[in-house]
């Protein structure tokens, strides 16, 4: 297995878990759950590949949907836990940095641009869980704290600066990586935010 394909994999696996325990925690039925967990997990990467224009990894790839089955057998079978803890908030935050190098470091592979391949990171890594949190019918994450597009963003942005700073590609998204989970670290335990708009009357 390469490099690429491990970080899939166990990014489709966190994903599918957190995804699984929030569908849980809203009292979805089997199914849901399972639906969730699987939109969670996936959508990031298939929308990451339709855009680069090759098959979505899970199409032909038994591993992913293994990975999804396992998150959610996990969590029926441990079903009496599923608040939201800090467990589960450090894996969402592994998972976040595991997407955004396996999406960035695709796209930079497959030649584009080094914007357009940040922006494809930032879109592997946030996407599935926005999905998650629209469906679970709660406010999205990403869009009012956590900072969870900004750690994916300065990640990826340090991927491709220590790339073109001729650093070796798994050095890179290791650093890159580290430099996402710190970002959220941060964030979380100082409760930094972006600035909100405030609306005047």
């Amino acid at each position: 297995m390469s490099l690429l394909h491990i970080l899939d994999l166990l990014s489709t696996f966190t994903f599918a878990l957190v995804g699984a325990r929030v569908a849980a925690d809203k009292g979805l039925d089997y199914g849901g759950i399972a639906f969730v967990a699987a939109i969670a997990s996936v959508s990031g990467g298939t929308l990451r590949n339709i855009f680069l224009g090759i098959r979505p990894i899970w199409i032909i790839d038994p591993w992913i949907i293994s990975s999804i089955l396992a998150a959610v057998v996990l969590t029926l079978v441990f079903r009496r836990v599923t608040h939201i803890g800090k467990s589960l908030l450090i894996m969402d935050t592994f998972g976040l940095a595991v997407a955004t190098m396996s999406g960035v470091q695709l796209a930079y592979e497959m030649d584009t641009t080094w914007f357009a391949a940040i922006l494809l990171g930032v879109i592997t890594a946030v996407t599935g869980g926005l999905l998650r949190d629209v469906l679970c019918q709660v406010e999205p994450v990403l869009l009012h704290r956590d900072t969870i597009g900004t750690s994916s963003l300065v990640g990826a942005v340090t991927f491709v600066a220590l790339l073109q700073l001729n650093i070796v590609g798994n050095v890179a998204a290791i650093l890159g990586g580290a430099v996402v989970v710190i970002t959220r670290i941060i964030s979380i335990q100082f409760d930094l935010h972006l600035p909100k708009f405030r609306g005047g009357h």
